[in-house]
């Protein structure tokens, strides 16, 4: 993944790995459990088998999951516990920026009622 490419690069394409809400659900079913068979991110997701395939390819891809067969059974788990940090700092950060447009929103109510 890195092949002498500039770090800011690397992380994009991380990134892009992340870039769909069906990818950012299964990681969190992950992070919930330490590991998850296919059936079970089926029912919980309720994707069709094809869709779910698909966007686990793209997390393995990104090295963000790792997936075991036994027997008939596959399962994933995070690849990483960096990735359910992630995860968190993502939550975490998305909760402050709402927090600050809410402030900012207010305070532009407040100023528009003031000029009225």
């Amino acid at each position: 993944m890195l092949t002498g490419r500039p770090l800011n690069e690397v992380k994009a394409d991380l990134f892009k790995g992340l870039a769909h809400p069906v990818r950012i659900r299964v990681l969190e079913l992950l992070a919930e459990e330490d590991e998850r068979t296919v059936a079970e991110l089926l029912e919980l997701t309720g994707l069709e088998a094809s869709h779910l395939s698909q966007h686990l390819r793209v997390l393995r891809t990104y090295g963000l999951v790792v997936s075991e067969r036994r027997a008939s059974t596959v399962a994933y788990r995070l690849a990483h516990p960096s990735v359910a940090g992630l995860l968190t700092a993502a939550r975490t950060l998305l909760h402050d920026v709402l927090l600050s447009h809410q402030v900012l929103g207010a305070q532009a109510a407040q100023l528009a009622e003031a000029q009225s």
